[in-house]
């Protein structure tokens, strides 16, 4: 609960930007980041600092040439983000710090049901957008698979014109690499199609409306992804989907998941 001695405690008027990584914050992601190379030139800037940068990017939606002076470089900052798109840094990292916090509130590392759902978001003017018959979108859909906590498992970015139950089955085949154990999805209808039941082994449970609903109503399971679709919305650089490709649309998603949590894991230390 948030309180005015909480509130000082976790405040962030200390930071240069209120995106950057606070000590503790920054102990706990600094182990999985990329070490200084033995040979070769030395850094010009501290990886936190680069993290730090690509941060305020997600937060504030800024583009890369347009970051403040006092940070790296955007050529740098942008540069070193596309290492970590090859490399999958975000994804890796979130998948460590999903298992932390689950061990954290003394469940299973690897969650045993998830949820799955999707997000029509509108693209700029420069990325080719793809049509959503179904929400009515012109853009990019992004889907997301979560555990019953809420916490972003496997995400993805893809074309808006591919529909649910076909965008679903590459979301539930990755996520067989990364936790295995998961025997359970929750789901609208959506997905409710054979080819995602015979995509993995993963039995698919469909959450229907309540009968006769009206209007909008919080619904058993399927409301833990809509409130980490509303949680990563408050980064303006998601508000729309700025990216000409969609692998950095991807890492941005889990750059977002990685804060969330990030800053949970600090606070109960």
């Amino acid at each position: 609960m948030w309180t005015p001695t909480t509130r000082r405690q976790h405040s962030r008027g200390h930071l240069s930007y209120p995106s950057d990584l606070t000590d503790g914050e920054w102990e706990i992601i600094a182990p999985f980041l990329p070490q200084p190379a033995r040979t070769g030139r030395p850094r010009a800037w501290p990886m936190r600092e680069i993290i730090n940068a690509i941060l305020y990017v997600l937060r504030a939606g800024c583009a890369w040439r347009r970051l403040p002076k006092d940070v790296p470089p955007g050529s740098t900052v942008y540069g070193w983000f596309l290492r970590f798109r090859r490399e999958h840094l975000f994804e890796a990292l979130n998948h460590h710090l999903v298992i932390l916090d689950r061990e954290r509130v003394r469940r299973e590392a690897n969650p045993p049901a998830a949820v799955i759902n999707s997000q029509g978001v509108k693209t700029i003017e420069a990325v080719d957008p793809s049509y959503d018959a179904g929400k009515k979108i012109k853009g990019r859909k992004r889907h997301a698979m979560v555990d019953t906590d809420g916490r972003g498992l496997v995400l993805h970015a893809h074309p808006a014109d591919i529909q649910d139950r076909d965008g679903a089955v590459p979301l539930l085949q990755a996520s067989r690499r990364s936790f295995p154990f998961i025997e359970l999805a929750f789901v609208d209808s959506a997905y409710n199609a054979r080819r995602i039941e015979d995509a993995t082994c993963i039995a698919i449970e469909v959450v229907k409306k309540i009968a006769g609903q009206v209007g909008f109503q919080v619904l058993p399971r399927r409301w833990v992804v809509e409130r980490f679709f509303a949680w990563i919305n408050r980064n303006r650089r998601l508000a729309k989907d700025f990216e000409a490709f969609v692998a950095s649309a991807t890492t941005f998603l889990y750059a977002a998941s990685v804060i969330l949590l990030i800053r949970r894991l600090a606070r109960s230390a």
